[in-house]
């Protein structure tokens, strides 16, 4: 049994409408852990003495791949950008690998995804102009290659843009104040009662697409890019139903941006355990993290490990 996601362009984009979010609940023993227990990471459920929090922003244009360090990260999250392409934000807290990337440029919707961090330090490779006194602004540490030289290498072996990487243990050594791992709403536990059996669910995106292929005897879901699998096996996928509108930001083609909402309220799919379940977000604030709950309002905990939130437009919206 398969299950399938379309993403449609919204507005005035010719980018794509996607969303997964970024927040879960589970209950206390013996459904879940407690997000405070020392020693569990409040990002993976799973027993990991946590550090700070660094967020790494990554290209996902084909020429991008294959990815390096996404393995190591607690959480993914996949966002729409012009032209119907993708990006992913890598959050590191429990591991840190020797490097990660390609690394690309940020956008307006990492502000408001990342408040729920606290101060994370945020690696990038610039951003348009209009956007970075919004960067300096926000409650981040952000570091580019001119914030912090030592941190960033370029692989002479790829095409730039998509050949520059950070070293995280190095980036956070120039952010020693980064805001360490909290509680953003993910509970982890037992999968509740019900769900559909899900040999696989795809996500389109107009220039993109992703594929979560279960493996039983991993315990995992194997992503594929545009078709291609990967060496990425996360534990829990969340297809978030977001609304995603047009910002006053454009690339150098004049496409705009898109601004994901993640602060709201909708539906999701999570994929646990090989089955999918319906679901429901909850982001009160940008400070907050993000509460899923079944049908019925109770929480909805995620399998232990590697976490990815895909965006996505509302149903209503696709056409």
């Amino acid at each position: 049994m398969s299950g399938r996601t379309r993403l449609a362009a919204g507005l005035l984009l010719a980018a794509p409408v996607a969303a997964l979010a970024a927040g879960c609940t589970v209950e206390s023993e013996p459904n879940g852990r407690d997000p405070d227990e020392v020693g569990v990471s409040p990002f993976t459920g799973e027993r990991a003495e946590s550090g700070p929090v660094l967020a790494v922003k990554v290209d996902n244009a084909p020429q991008a791949r294959p990815h390096t360090g996404l393995d190591a990260a607690d959480l993914i999250y996949v966002e729409p950008v012009e032209a119907g392409l993708s990006r992913l934000v890598a959050i590191y807290s429990s591991t840190l690998p020797e490097r990660v990337g390609p690394v690309r440029s940020a956008r307006e919707t990492d502000l408001e995804l990342l408040r729920q961090f606290g101060e994370p330090a945020l690696a990038f490779s610039g951003a348009q102009r209009a956007l970075l006194p919004e960067i300096d602004d926000a409650r981040l540490f952000p570091r580019t290659p001119d914030d912090a030289p030592e941190a960033f290498t370029r692989d002479g072996q790829r095409p730039a843009p998509h050949n520059l990487f950070v070293d995280p243990a190095a980036l956070l050594g120039t952010a020693p104040d980064a805001s360490g791992a909290g509680d953003i709403g993910l509970r982890f536990g037992r999968a509740p009662e019900g769900g559909t059996p899900e040999d696989a669910h795809s996500v389109s995106y107009p220039s993109a697409s992703f594929t979560f292929t279960w493996e039983a005897d991993a315990g995992r879901w194997r992503v594929s890019m545009d078709g291609e699998k990967t060496d990425l096996a996360p534990a829990t996928v969340v297809v978030q139903e977001v609304e995603v509108t047009a910002s006053d930001l454009h690339d150098s083609n004049g496409n705009a941006s898109p601004f994901t909402e993640t602060v709201g309220q909708g539906e999701a799919t999570v994929l646990r355990d090989g089955r999918a379940f319906e679901a429901e977000w909850d982001r009160d604030h940008r400070d907050e993290g993000t509460e899923f709950t079944t049908p019925d309002g109770d929480q909805l905990p995620f399998a232990e490990g590697q976490v990815w939130v895909v965006y996505t437009a509302p149903l209503s919206a696709l056409g």
